[in-house]
């Protein structure tokens, strides 16, 4: 991730002030850092709403109307014990209420917030750093990485790394699912938003000039500005109405919304929803979805959405047929499932199976290595691709070996990329291609076949391993050779005994 040196050193910073001011929960902390920041940030947009309004000569009416102390660069000044009090009683309350357009989309959410930062002197301190990050000042390119390197300390030891998909395998999905200008995406177990963020950047990289789009040693890009998207009703599209996501937990909402409004997403749709529930009707209104859902939970089964045909509480195979409903026909969806998902013996497997190979075009399985999720989480994991409607004909499968860091514990970086761009390349012309040597990295299997199998769609089912003849010496050879060698060794220890006789 491009930021400057000072400006991780300043994240990093305000995390060791959290955990060493008693906010050892890091959801949590972020929770109320995120609060911090969009106090500093609606300041920001309020005035610069002021100052648009009043080039093009049009009344404008401050949020802030009536409460001027509870702009960011009023209290920031006070005293650690007084700005506690106020921002507590007086200015956070504030955010939790206002009602003025898309400067309340945090808000909105923010009606069981509660404030939490216990000492006056931490609250100081946070502030202080915010501050000196300067976020309102900063491009959309940049805040947004601030953001997005806030919450990358949530993959760090003890820093509950499970909130988070590894931000190059979902660069990869994005990139494999390719999602365009006039497309509507969905996450239905958003988190951070990062499939969201990552689709956004994807529409925007397309329409920018290569020439202006910068790469860093990440594979993340940057100054992506979408130049060439010059028509006002494109960028309205964009920001209001291309981007929705659903969390059960509310707290994850606010992260999302607050990542994905530090990314230049104006209106973000996202709500605090259950989506495998029986409150949750949404059917046939996406064009794409993407999503790492929970892999090891379970939902009440009186609670299950009456539309879920699996007879089954795993959660890990209720999602991907919510994403199938969620789909409109023609859709595209790139999902994460634990390996399970892909033999599992149960009738609820293997009716999930027979699903996207009958009903959908099952276009492709990635299957991962174990090590993508360490420390926290050893299970080996696979991406399936699929377009909703029509029938299979034939799966284009490919072994990942190396996603470019290390596979241990440590997760050590290696070059960011492994084998990534080799899957977009040969995904893209898959068709012309038509591999099916299977010793290789990728090939097509038959539907026929992975019905005759029981709808398994495992690799080590289809792949061949190709095994190398070594040529061994005869025994008696060894044997010789072995003497030959003893012989040697004595040799040379009596020319050393004589030479320390010498001395």
């Amino acid at each position: 991730m491009r930021l400057a040196p000072e400006l991780k050193s300043k994240i990093d910073s305000l995390w060791d002030k959290f955990w060493s001011g008693g906010m050892s929960n890091p959801l949590q902390s972020i929770e109320q850092m995120s609060y911090l920041i969009f106090m500093n940030r609606l300041e920001e947009m309020d005035t610069f709403e002021e100052k648009r309004a009043k080039a093009k000569g049009l009344p404008y009416t401050s949020i802030y109307e009536g409460q001027a102390d509870c702009r960011w660069s009023h209290w920031k000044h006070y005293s650690a014990d007084k700005m506690l009090v106020h921002v507590r009683d007086e200015a956070f309350p504030f955010i939790k209420n206002i009602h003025n357009g898309e400067k309340t989309l945090f808000a909105r959410h923010m009606k069981d917030a509660v404030f939490l930062i216990p000492k006056p002197s931490l609250l100081q301190e946070a502030v202080t750093i915010i501050d000196e990050m300067k976020i309102s000042a900063q491009n959309r390119d940049t805040q947004g990485d601030i953001y997005e390197y806030l919450l990358s300390q949530l993959s760090t030891a003890g820093k509950n790394g499970q909130f988070r998909t590894p931000r190059h395998i979902i660069r990869m999905m994005v990139e494999l699912v390719d999602p365009d200008i006039n497309d509507r995406i969905c996450d239905p177990a958003c988190g951070t938003a990062g499939f969201l963020v990552n689709s956004y950047e994807h529409i925007l990289k397309k329409y920018t000039s290569s020439d202006k789009v910068e790469v860093d040693a990440d594979g993340e890009y940057h100054n992506i500005l979408g130049d060439k998207i010059t028509n006002p009703k494109h960028w309205d599209k964009l920001w209001k109405e291309t981007f929705y996501g659903y969390d059960f937990d509310n707290t994850m909402v606010r992260i999302s919304l607050m990542n994905m409004v530090l990314h230049g997403i104006k209106a973000p749709l996202v709500a605090q929803r259950d989506t495998l529930s029986k409150s949750f009707t949404e059917n046939d209104q996406y064009t794409v979805v993407l999503a790492n859902p929970p892999f090891k939970g379970s939902i009440d089964k009186s609670d299950i959405n009456d539309a879920l045909t699996l007879q089954t509480t795993k959660t890990e195979l209720l999602f991907v047929e919510r994403m199938m409903h969620l789909l409109q026909i023609g859709g595209k969806c790139a999902v994460i499932v634990p390996d399970g998902v892909l033999f599992g013996s149960s009738n609820a497997h293997k009716k999930l199976r027979q699903i996207l190979l009958e009903q959908c075009q099952l276009e492709g399985i990635v299957s991962m290595p174990s090590g993508i999720f360490k420390p926290y989480a050893g299970v080996s994991t696979a991406v399936i691709i699929f377009t909703k409607g029509g029938s299979t004909g034939k799966v284009w499968f490919y072994d990942m070996d190396a996603d470019g860091y290390s596979l241990d514990d440590k997760r050590t970086f290696i070059d960011g990329k492994g084998d990534i761009p080799d899957i977009i390349q040969h995904y893209r012309i898959r068709k012309k291609e038509n591999p099916t040597d299977r010793k290789g990295k990728c090939f097509f299997v038959p539907i026929s076949e992975i019905k005759e199998n029981g709808f398994d769609l495992s690799i080590s089912r289809y792949k061949e391993i190709e095994y190398e003849e070594v040529q061994y010496e005869k025994p008696e050879v060894i044997i010789q050779k072995i003497e030959t060698l003893e012989k040697e060794i004595q040799n040379g220890l009596k020319d050393l005994k004589s030479l320390l006789k010498d001395h």
